[in-house]
């Protein structure tokens, strides 16, 4: 999809179109999840910082994120690439390979059901789609990127290395900056210069990748379509304002953050059985301590018991933190498990009030009913 975040929210806000937009939340240490392309042609990119992006446009308007409605979108994007190939191998919330082969008899030639997909998603999203179609997941991946916004190109097979080698070396997978600097100091600096270097050469320098950056340089990228990948984890994390060593906001945010990692557990129809802590402290170093339960799980309060438990595992900081996560991991379909009943009724308690928190939040908003540890002292809380 083409900066799918703003274009989700755009649906909405009609009267923001051809401005430039941001999603991400203003606060000074949060960073860009979305732009709007009239907001990238000053400079913002997903992942920058929101005080550089606000410095480098500071006409974009700002929108909160609302992750809950993405991941619908999302579901039905997924949707409309099923309809049309049973090969469906996602990316990202809003991206996927989709081998077409099987699906030509029915629907015509690949430009044309590439065509068909573009049509369909703004049709019944109302946002627009960038396709790339090739004969290798490669190549339709970077055809898809230089035909954005709203664009669609076809790269056919006998045309496939002489288009690649018109582009630039960082157009290869794995290519990334400093990987570009090594090459460049070498000479190398198109895919072309790549084809002609000698594997033995590139591999001096790049290592066992050596070999791998030659052969897509030449096209050959043999990994088939895998049709719907397992999500291998599902989590969320903060980062503070101001750094922090306050036990009491550390707990706090990881009940905050424990109660949106088991919302999208049981949206998603999962249960995790490992659950993961990650501090980044003041210095940028990093710390992440993982359990594994016994019995599966998708209850906020049963996640935050186990977090609580990681960080309390970790002794006196070093420093004040920066940053917090909790994660979901070593997930599994809950239809093909079955829910062991604790001895313990308060944990299917808490499960049973956490559902009933889910059909709440798809009735009046998210923020509608929150766990009272969760709500701020001396502020009053907005109703239905």
């Amino acid at each position: 999809m083409d900066a799918f975040f703003v274009s989700v929210e755009l649906r909405n806000r009609p009267d923001l179109r051809g401005k430039p937009v941001i999603v991400g939340f203003p606060a000074e240490r949060s960073v860009v999840l979305s732009a709007s392309y009239e907001a990238r042609a000053t400079g913002v990119k997903s992942a920058m910082p929101m005080s550089i992006a606000m410095r480098r446009c500071p006409s974009a308007v700002i929108i909160n994120p609302r992750h809950k409605l993405y991941y619908e979108v999302s579901a039905q994007i997924m949707e409309i690439f099923s309809s049309i190939t049973d090969l469906v191998e996602p990316l990202s919330v809003d991206e996927a390979f989709l081998d077409v082969g099987g699906a030509i008899r029915r629907l015509g030639p690949p430009l044309d059901i590439g065509h068909l997909i573009r049509r369909t998603v703004w049709k019944e999203l109302g946002i627009t789609a960038s396709v790339g179609v090739a004969a290798t997941k490669f190549v339709a991946k970077i055809a898809s990127t230089r035909c954005k916004p709203d664009g669609i190109l076809m790269i056919d097979a006998d045309h496939t290395v002489p288009y690649l080698h018109s582009l630039p070396v960082n157009a290869l997978w794995g290519v990334g900056g400093k990987t570009a600097e090594v090459l460049a100091r070498l000479g190398i600096r198109t895919v072309a210069d790549v084809a002609a270097t000698p594997v033995a050469s590139l591999r001096k320098v790049l290592g066992a990748g050596g070999e791998h950056v030659h052969r897509l340089s030449l096209g050959i990228d043999p990994r088939p379509v895998t049709a719907v990948r397992l999500e291998k984890s599902i989590g969320a994390e903060e980062t503070f304002s101001t750094d922090t060593a306050d036990d009491a906001l550390l707990h706090r945010e990881l009940l905050r953050l424990s109660h949106r990692t088991a919302a999208r557990l049981r949206s998603s129809g999962m249960l995790a059985r490992t659950v993961a802590l990650k501090l980044r402290f003041a210095d940028f170093s990093t710390v992440t301590r993982s359990k594994t339960v016994q019995t599966p799980m998708d209850s906020a309060q049963l996640i935050y018991q186990v977090a609580v438990q990681l960080l309390e595992s970790l002794g006196s900081r070093p420093m004040a933190v920066r940053l917090v996560g909790v994660r979901a991991e070593q997930l599994e379909h809950a239809g093909q498990t079955s829910l062991q009943l604790s001895l313990d009724r308060r944990d299917d308690n808490w499960r049973a009030a956490e559902q009933a928190l889910d059909r709440v939040a798809e009735r009046f908003g998210s923020k509608t009913l929150l766990p009272a540890r969760l709500l701020e002292p001396g502020k009053p809380q907005e109703g239905p």
